[in-house]
């Protein structure tokens, strides 16, 4: 059972690693240092879910340096496309900060690098459902991403856009969700509680959306993506269906134009 003082801490701590997010996505960089040095504070000053800690400081300093990176890559006389599929490749800095902290920690990086057993039963609230239909289920859902295509006419740039598509699709769902449900969901799973760890996770997700300019209130909206693809990952013990399912919606948002 986690005791009041933990809970004040757990919150304590996601409330800095959110405002971290937020400072840094404006690039206000001089600000962004105060929650870095609040979580610095906690970890040297309290013993319980000090795990917590390291893997949210570390984050923050991967993030600050994916910034830095975007920053000079900004500077490039390179095609626009290059510059996002950069920017999401530089995603990498963040998920080897995020499992440096685990070593750090001495706890061993699991990212649900298992693929599904087929044959498992997925328990819903009053029943229970077949793994393949579960994530058929899953699938149709993320295909609705799709349908404004149907009334789109403008076939032959949707096909210029394919390669840039599929290149952004495989660099920004594979590494989020080796981020955000491999590392650091295995991780506060281990250590806190399942809703705070889904919680946390699902709301960061959203909120790093704001660096690729994102308004606040539909990045927060992005949360609840984070949410569906943490629930799949714990369903079927695996983060490839997550990538997959991630993939679709990418390869959507592209497609439609919202994504450049």
């Amino acid at each position: 059972m986690i005791r009041p003082q933990q809970t004040i801490f757990l919150i304590s701590t996601a409330i800095l690693f959110f405002t971290g997010i937020i400072l840094f996505s404006y690039r206000t960089y001089e600000w962004g240092m105060v929650p870095l040095l609040g979580l610095l504070i906690l970890y040297l000053f309290t013993q319980k879910n000090r795990s917590v800690v390291p893997l949210f400081f570390f984050f923050l300093l991967g993030f600050l340096l994916f910034q830095f990176a975007n920053g000079w890559v900004n500077g490039w006389d390179v095609s626009k496309e290059t510059k996002i599929l950069l920017n999401r490749a530089f995603l990498l800095i963040i998920l080897l900060t995020a499992a440096l902290s685990q070593w750090i920690s001495h706890e061993k990086v699991w990212l649900y690098t298992v693929f599904p057993h087929w044959k498992k039963r997925v328990s819903m609230p009053s029943h229970t459902i077949s793994l393949p239909f579960f994530l058929l289920i899953g699938l149709a859902g993320s295909c609705t991403i799709f349908i404004p295509l149907l009334w789109s006419g403008e076939i032959s740039e949707m096909r210029s856009l394919f390669l840039f598509a599929v290149g952004f699709t495989i660099l920004n769902a594979t590494l989020e969700e080796l981020i955000w449900r491999g590392v650091i969901l295995s991780s506060l799973i281990r250590n806190t509680s399942v809703v705070y760890a889904v919680a946390v996770t699902s709301i960061g997700f959203g909120l790093l959306h704001l660096s690729i300019g994102i308004p606040l209130f539909l990045s927060l909206l992005f949360s609840f993506g984070g949410v569906f693809y943490s629930f799949v990952v714990l369903k079927t013990e695996s983060v490839y269906p997550s990538i997959a399912f991630h993939m679709v919606m990418n390869m959507g948002m592209v497609l439609n134009g919202w994504i450049n």
